[in-house]
């Protein structure tokens, strides 16, 4: 969808946030969409007056999602993806899946939220290394990462966008040298889907997970977890069930198989209230375009660093050179508290975040400029 005007009448319908929240906070928890809202009450009550007398439409609803993650970061097909709990857990379906060797290690990037640190340490009584690189050590990010791939790394593991910094990676550069060194690739992609576009193939990426409640605009407890085919059986399973297997609905079978694709990786049932939302959520997304959405966010983060910038006391931390920033505006004052100053926001209906040591704004492809404008306009009042 390219027409502005169809582009705001679809906002005007599917987002009807009070008027008094400046909301800047989708790196964190993103509000619903309409559609999202109403699939939710449908199917609420389809299970109040039917219970699951439809069961069969869900399951072809599930299928519809996985078809709508992979068209959303180009995975060679539904195969390749499994429907987790959340980022974590992906996360440690690689980290445990993986067939360790005392002295082996892992690369990751000293800003990293904890979800892709924790799990990589979880593996130091394999005799695993974790090796935490300042990305401001080389003339580039990926440069410092790259330099410190040896013979022993098994995985580089990173965010494609820094949760605090906002600093956005480049993962074909990345996923050239991984594939150059023989190492795997692994992305928390969480910041990124549903806000940039992304090619799990043209970045060679071997591992990408991300949770659909920020920029996928809907609940916590639903996860896409991609995992290239030709590793879907390097994985080691540590979770089993009845849903994991092949045949799954055959309930009578003795000599089981794990399921060839990426279903392997989900023991059991689904959370069909999260797939339903999930869907409903992704539908706009794709109704609007990735890259449409793409465009306009990076237009409302543009627009914020202008705002930003002219502010005499306010740094402004994310990189703001083209290619390094996603949906992410991190800033400090020079002068004020920041843990007031996020609290002054905050009861003013600023959503944001306490980040990096300073503020983190967050707006979506559909935030208004009046919106990020009156944010900015409290934050000068402090």
């Amino acid at each position: 969808m390219s027409n502005n005007s169809q582009i705001t009448q679809l906002i005007e319908r599917e987002f009807n946030l009070n008027e008094n929240i400046s909301y800047l906070n989708h790196a964190a928890v993103s509000p619903w969409p309409t559609r999202t809202t109403l699939a939710v009450q449908a199917f609420a009550e389809e299970n109040n007056t039917l219970g699951s007398l439809n069961y069969l439409e869900w399951m072809e609803n599930e299928h519809e999602l996985r078809e709508q993650l992979a068209q959303l970061i180009n995975a060679a097909s539904t195969n390749e993806i499994a429907l987790l709990k959340n980022t974590s857990e992906a996360l440690s379906v690689v980290a445990h899946g993986t067939n360790w060797n005392s002295g082996d290690n892992v690369v990751i990037s000293d800003q990293e939220f904890p979800s892709n640190r924790i799990v990589w340490q979880s593996l130091k009584n394999k005799g695993v290394e974790v090796k935490l690189i300042d990305l401001n050590s080389e003339s580039s990010p990926e440069l410092a990462l790259i330099k410190q791939i040896d013979s022993h790394t098994r995985i580089l593991s990173v965010s494609s966008v820094q949760y605090s910094t906002g600093l956005k990676l480049n993962l074909a550069v990345l996923g050239n040298a991984c594939k150059q060194h023989g190492c795997l690739f692994c992305v928390d992609a969480i910041q990124s889907v549903a806000a940039v576009e992304i090619d799990v193939q043209q970045c060679e990426i071997d591992f990408l997970m991300a949770d659909g409640h920020k920029w996928m605009l809907a609940p916590e407890g639903v996860a896409v977890f991609y995992c290239r085919q030709s590793r879907i059986q390097q994985l080691e399973l540590h979770q089993f069930g009845w849903r994991m297997i092949e045949n799954p609905h055959d309930f009578q079978q003795k000599d089981w198989k794990s399921a060839k694709n990426a279903r392997r990786f989900e023991c059991g049932s689904p959370n069909m209230l999260g797939i339903h939302a999930l869907r409903a959520s992704l539908s706009l997304i794709l109704e609007v375009g990735i890259s449409e959405v793409q465009n306009k966010l990076l237009s409302n983060v543009h627009f914020l660093f202008n705002l930003l910038e002219s502010i005499p006391d306010i740094q402004i931390i994310t990189d703001t050179s083209d290619n390094r920033y996603a949906g992410i505006v991190t800033f400090k004052s020079k002068t004020k508290d920041h843990e007031l100053l996020y609290q002054y926001l905050m009861q003013n209906k600023v959503m944001c975040a306490h980040r990096a040591g300073g503020i983190r704004f967050s707006p979506h492809f559909y935030t208004s400029k009046n919106s990020m404008q009156s944010a900015v306009t409290i934050l000068e009042s402090f």
